[in-house]
């Protein structure tokens, strides 16, 4: 592969440097070149520290070196620790820090072949400086020197330069650089950084500037050992993802195997983190770092490998875990006796969270997960921190910057929630009752004729095929959903949980929804769909299949339903602060700023989880402030995924009729154009708005109900005229932090645009509220129908 290098652009693309000097205002992201600080460090004439043509020294120890007018930097030989390779002392040609205790080297000549003892450099009038071995062998030169040299000195800022007749610099140390940057030090185009490898010889890495102004970190292969002449060069990206250079020894005698040289990135089960599928290894599986950085995957106590031949595949648990098989076992005994944690330290499973618990003590962490259903594993973190997970686990890894504990919980005895349905009934095998059927019919069938015998075969299999038919349908209802980890409920249970449906909570038009209390104290609410959707049973069951295995911290958590008969209900975990819209119309006094905008990240967030983070995209169509629920800490978690439009992989758009809530609706709807993600960016916009001013869509001095855009038309026309403070009157934390509303007004503006193609994508929105991107002014939204005419204010 020779010196060929594998270019790895770490920076953002966009990030421009001036070549011939970086002390201009650059992106954030070139804050890794600390060389930026330069501290306007004087750097003397010193005069009275020249070297002059023929001065040396020698590399020996205690040799004295050349020193800077103040003292703090130095020029000579270094003694490098014992080396095995080396025959005898050798040294290292530096510059270093020399009134520091630790001497750091900051420069350095000829790193990978060090200098023997009584190695010799000169400063000659010709080549500058030269470094001989003792045998007057060339070790390094000052080399690129035009003119005549007169005589060289070291400044106080680390710099080593070597002067003309004229005191023109014609070699510098600065220009030069090795691993380090210092002060007032600028990197020069097609210059580069190289890390160090052991002592001071080349390590696989290097920071470049690039001749078009980019600075790319990169790795590059090493040819100096094992040399290319010996052994054959392979670079493979290997099926776990790691890039990988091998070699082998050309010696057809040998029988050497495949060396890796190096690879990267040096950790794959911490480097990827999959938002789609499972990481480096399968699903509930842990990743750990094995040889030669390669990863080993493994399955947690009381897990076993689904593929028992695919190592690198994902585990399933050997006992059931299910909300109704904990019932069935509560009858027993209490949930202490059935379950227990197995506890792992440098372990987690980043991507499974559907709760986060805080402030939350360890014992407090392990009886929430204990007594929740749904709840496989809880991470306890930062002393105060507990993150529930339900299965499947994914990206699990072992990782040695993770603190705090992972608790997985297992049964206490492998028999003890054994599903009978998950395994073969043995030959012979057969329920009691089924047992006494049998033996009633056959005394009945050797009792009676042969005539009356056919009749009652005939309807005896009539009836066995009538209620089997009934149960099988009511297992496969059940099973069906298993996988999802949605508990399956009947409508008598639901029917005792809510009192008779007695206490509504909410209401809209395609249900009402009523809290309820399960067996054990857990608070849940209980959304009873009206007639209307009982005729798309299809429909329903495959988003509460696909939307059951969603898990996101903003999004309401969905715990299961009910499908029998004509009822179709739907279980949700209880919030207790209800909805946005009360916290934002309900006449008290406006939330917090700070709160507010959380509140607006987190809708967002959990509108890109939908987008862009699951394994079927889903476009929500109704979101509104009814839609967004508050828990405990007053975290957002959108609900009602009623409208909810379902995309498969390959599709970017669809075609449906119109759904969603008048003011919340995308101009799309109506112009029969395909429906895409972006309405609900349409949405969230002028939600955005709403959560700004703490005022519904609809409610403005000027009453237009035919027209339920006219909060967003007044937010234009504020934002054109200057005039923000009009959107948060009388919220000075709003007033006191003017750069964030303005920039807040112009996501809506632009989430609001009537064309789809110029609104943002959701990733885009957030990254805008975090201000990790710049928001560019936008145009008018409703170029169509501009309202810049008619300034309008509000109540």
């Amino acid at each position: 592969m020779g010196n060929s290098t594998l270019e790895r652009n770490i920076f953002v693309h966009s990030l421009r440097v001036p070549c011939c000097s970086i002390h201009r205002k650059m992106s954030p992201v070139s804050v890794l070149c600390f060389l930026l600080f330069h501290l306007l460090i004087p750097s003397p004439a010193q005069a009275d520290g020249d070297i002059t043509i023929g001065s040396s020294l020698t590399a020996k120890k205690d040799n004295s070196s050349w020193l800077s007018p103040s003292g703090d930097f130095a020029f000579g030989f270094r003694t490098l620790p014992a080396n095995p390779d080396n025959h005898g002392e050798v040294f290292l040609l530096s510059i270093w820090y020399n009134k520091i205790p630790s001497r750091t080297i900051v420069w350095f000549a000829n790193g990978d072949h060090p200098a023997p003892e009584n190695s010799k450099l000169e400063f000659t009038p010709d080549l500058g400086l030269v470094l001989t071995d003792p045998r007057g062998e060339r070790l390094w030169i000052s080399e690129n020197i035009v003119g005549t040299i007169s005589h060289a000195t070291i400044n106080d800022t680390g710099n080593f330069i070597i002067l003309g007749s004229n005191l023109e610099k014609l070699w510098k140390s600065f220009e030069d650089p090795d691993d380090t940057l210092l002060p007032s030090q600028t990197l020069g185009k097609n210059k580069y950084l190289s890390s160090r490898q052991g002592s001071f010889s080349r390590g696989k890495f290097q920071l470049r500037m690039l001749d078009s102004g980019d600075l790319v970190l990169n790795t590059i292969n090493l040819p100096s050992i094992p040399s290319a002449s010996d052994f054959y060069h392979r670079i493979t990206l290997n099926f776990d993802g790691v890039l990988t250079q091998y070699v082998h020894p050309k010696n057809s005698n040998s029988n050497g195997t495949w060396t890796s040289l190096w690879s990267e990135p040096e950790n794959i089960c911490t480097a990827v983190l999959a938002p789609r599928g499972s990481g480096v290894c399968g699903y509930n599986s842990i990743c750990s770092l094995g040889n030669n950085n390669r990863p080993k995957c493994g399955c947690p106590e009381k897990y076993t490998l689904l593929d028992p031949n695919d190592e690198y595949g994902s585990c399933t648990p050997n006992f059931t875990l299910s909300c109704e098989e904990d019932e069935k076992k509560l009858k027993q005994g209490s949930i202490e006796d059935l379950y227990t944690f197995v506890e792992l330290e440098h372990t987690g499973w980043p991507t499974s969270d559907y709760a986060l618990l805080k402030p939350f003590s360890e014992d407090e962490c392990r009886n929430s997960c204990l007594r929740d259903c749904m709840c496989a594993a809880a991470g306890f973190r930062d002393g105060n921190s507990c993150w529930k997970k339900k299965l499947p686990l994914s990206n699990g890894r072992v990782d040695p910057n993770l603190q705090g504990k992972f608790l997985i919980k297992v049964p206490k005895r492998d028999s003890t929630l054994t599903n009978d349905s998950q395994y073969p009934i043995p030959k012979g095998r057969i329920k009691d009752h089924d047992h006494r059927i049998l033996i009633f019919v056959g005394t009945v069938l050797f009792g009676t004729s042969v005539s009356v015998n056919f009749l009652l075969i005939g309807a005896i299999t009539w009836g066995f095929f009538f209620v089997y038919r009934k149960k099988l349908k009511n297992i496969s209802t059940k099973e069906n959903f298993v996988e999802s980890n949605l508990r399956y409920f009947t409508y008598q249970e639901l029917f005792q949980a809510t009192d008779g449906f007695k206490e509504e909570v909410g209401r809209g038009s395609f249900g009402i929804v009523y809290k309820g209390v399960m067996s054990n104290d857990a608070p849940i609410a209980v959304k009873k769909l009206t007639s209307g959707m009982q005729n798309k049973e299809r429909e329903f069951r495959t988003e509460v299949d696909v939307i059951g295995q969603t898990s996101h911290k903003n999004l309401v958590r969905l715990l299961g339903f009910c499908d029998e008969g004509q009822e179709r209900l739907l279980v949700y975990e209880f919030l207790s602060n209800g909805t946005l819209s009360s916290l934002l119309f309900s006449g008290e006094s406006k939330p917090s700023w700070i709160q507010r905008c959380q509140i607006a990240s987190g809708i967002a967030r959990g509108l890109l989880y939908l987008h862009e983070e699951c394994t079927t995209q889903i476009i929500h169509c109704d979101i509104k402030p009814q839609n967004i629920l508050l828990d405990d800490y007053y975290n957002a978690r959108i609900s009602d995924f009623g409208l909810a439009k379902l995309l498969k992989m390959s599709q970017s758009h669809t075609q449906t009729n119109i759904r969603g809530t008048r003011g919340y609706i995308a101009p799309e709807w109506f112009r029969n154009l395909p429906i895409s993600v972006k309405v609900d960016v349409y949405s969230y916009g002028v939600l955005l708005l709403e959560i700004i001013c703490c005022r519904s869509c609809f409610k403005t001095e000027v009453s237009r109900e035919s027209d339920g855009g006219l909060l967003t038309d007044w937010a234009y026309d504020c934002f054109m005229h200057g005039m923000l403070d009009a959107l948060v009157e009388g919220d000075t934390e709003g007033l006191s932090n003017r750069v964030k509303l303005k920039n807040l007004v112009m996501i809506t503006l632009w989430c609001i645009q009537e064309d789809p193609s110029l609104r943002p994508t959701m990733k885009k929105v957030t990254q805008m509220l975090e201000g990790a991107v710049e928001v560019p002014v936008p145009p008018c939204p409703f170029p169509l129908n501009s309202s810049t005419s008619s300034f309008l204010h509000p109540n």
